[in-house]
């Protein structure tokens, strides 16, 4: 085996150990993350290795990656159509499998005159972790919900 396809099939062992774990995860992790994992399997990954291996399978739309603004980006294996919650206070993620009603889409491209060809919404608040198992009703909760005060 020449240089270049064993180089070949380590990167191919790699990415489908990086796919793997993101696959197997539903909490949206981190590149951070996603390299300790790994090297469980694979001591000697680099975090430069599980980079490299997630932008290109973020290329490819093998995944999506979903940048916050702080630097740190979460990864995310599934690619069909979906939404997102985000705790503002720990930075989880979790899937949203909601439909979202063809009338309100519409709106949207009417209003915008955009054609729309898929929608990715994003829900932030406070997981019911960070709020020590309690829900509370906020004013900005409440007006959200479309309720009075």
């Amino acid at each position: 085996m020449d240089s270049d396809s064993l180089k070949r099939t380590k990167n191919s062992r790699q990415r489908d150990l990086v796919l793997r774990i993101l696959r197997d995860s539903k909490n949206h992790p981190t590149a951070e993350t996603i390299y300790q994992e790994a090297r469980k399997t694979m001591p000697s990954i680099s975090l430069g290795t599980v980079y490299r291996n997630l932008n290109h399978l973020r290329d490819e739309g093998r995944i999506r990656e979903l940048s916050y603004g702080k630097g740190i980006s979460h990864f995310d294996g599934e690619i069909r159509e979906h939404h997102h919650m985000r705790c503002l206070s720990c930075g989880t993620v979790e899937d949203v499998l909601c439909v979202i009603p063809k009338s309100f889409t519409e709106e949207v491209q009417a209003e915008t005159r955009f054609q729309i060809h898929s929608v990715c919404l994003e829900f932030v608040g406070i997981c019911e972790s960070c709020e020590g198992g309690r829900l509370e009703k906020t004013p900005e909760s409440d007006r959200l919900q479309g309720s009075e005060s």
